[in-house]
């Protein structure tokens, strides 16, 4: 069995065999791109841990009072620890102010877990912080920590995990599972498989929430405008995009930067049928705009067209004037007829 995930098997198989011979790291660090499935899994390692009448050793029941308040990531034992917002900072207080619960022995279960998502958000006094609980670790306290690569966290936390890299699944293997799930067609299930590149919470999230597929689709669609735009036009759009609201910054770079993820997953796609390689599309809904650019854009100015967008992430995530750096990206896009 394999926690009713989808892929990660050996993962599970290690963690399972953890947790049968008693061998349970006091951390672990579980890395992936976002919706790979760190926290789903991060959740079934607390509920083999806890679950008071599991269905076999390792096994969680899964439908128990105690498996189901960490399925919903309420029970008393399980600590949550994350960002306000998705791509905020964690700050130093929560990190105290979970010692704080750590010291003190379980309420309910036989552990207590606490699970630090997205830590790579953490400002440098909370990684600092965490690490006088990942050197003496109290007894039945279990840390995972969550991040997109281990390579981003200190040195000294990814030295004290057991690191667990998780990669996407087989794109065929996550349409099979949409399908198995729920009453969505094939048609439905592959499309989905693909715009996620595998990643399982990433479908899922898609499944369960159109508007996302929704707003994939506007941003595409501004995308292909903005190819035949003229200059006016587009640094309008760049001014549009990088415009926010007293306290909400945050939100507009999230967008820009979802937005310009899209973008770079169509101009990826172009690359791998410009190169004549047979892996599978990013965008299969795109596939005649896709053909459309290849037969336009020659093989170097689509590369040189990707290298701008992922430049262009790299100076908004290093706080650089938004608007500027927008600016010059919109100026990098080739000028189709």
């Amino acid at each position: 069995m394999n926690w009713d995930l989808i892929g990660h098997n050996w993962a599970v198989d290690l963690l399972r065999e953890h947790v049968v011979n008693g061998s349970l790291r006091h951390a672990y660090l579980f890395t992936g791109p976002q919706g790979v499935g760190r926290r789903t899994l991060a959740l079934r390692l607390a509920q083999a841990i806890n679950c008071p009448q599991p269905l076999a050793p390792g096994e969680p029941c899964r439908a128990c009072r105690t498996c189901t308040q960490i399925e919903q990531m309420q029970h008393p034992d399980l600590s949550i620890v994350q960002a306000e917002v998705e791509g905020g900072t964690l700050k130093v207080e929560q990190v105290r102010e979970l010692q704080h619960s750590l010291a003190l022995t379980p309420y309910a279960a036989r552990y207590r877990v606490a699970i630090l998502l997205r830590f790579e958000e953490a400002h440098a006094s909370a990684a600092n912080a965490l690490l006088k609980t990942l050197e003496e670790p109290a007894p039945q306290v279990v840390l995972v920590v969550t991040a997109e690569s281990a390579e981003v966290l200190l040195p000294t936390v990814v030295s004290r995990c057991e690191v667990l890299r998780l990669r996407p699944a087989a794109v065929d293997e996550v349409s099979q599972a949409l399908q198995a799930r729920g009453s969505m067609s094939p048609e439905q299930a592959s499309l989905l498989a693909h715009i996620s590149g595998g990643r399982v919470g990433y479908a899922l999230r898609l499944s369960e929430t159109p508007e996302l597929l929704e707003q994939r689709q506007a941003w595409l669609d501004d995308h292909r405008r903005l190819l035949t735009g003229n200059r006016v036009e587009r640094f309008a759009y760049a001014d549009q995009i990088t415009k926010f609201k007293p306290n909400e910054r945050d939100l507009m770079l999230r967008e820009l930067n979802a937005r310009l993820n899209i973008w770079l997953s169509l101009w990826r796609d172009v690359l791998l049928r410009a190169a004549g390689a047979s892996a599978s599309l990013a965008n299969p809904d795109r596939e005649i705009e896709i053909q459309e650019l290849v037969e336009r854009i020659a093989l170097p100015d689509a590369l040189r067209i990707v290298s701008a967008i992922e430049r262009t992430l790299a100076l908004i995530d290093r706080n650089v004037n938004t608007r500027l750096a927008t600016e010059v990206f919109m100026l990098d896009l080739p000028r189709m007829p």
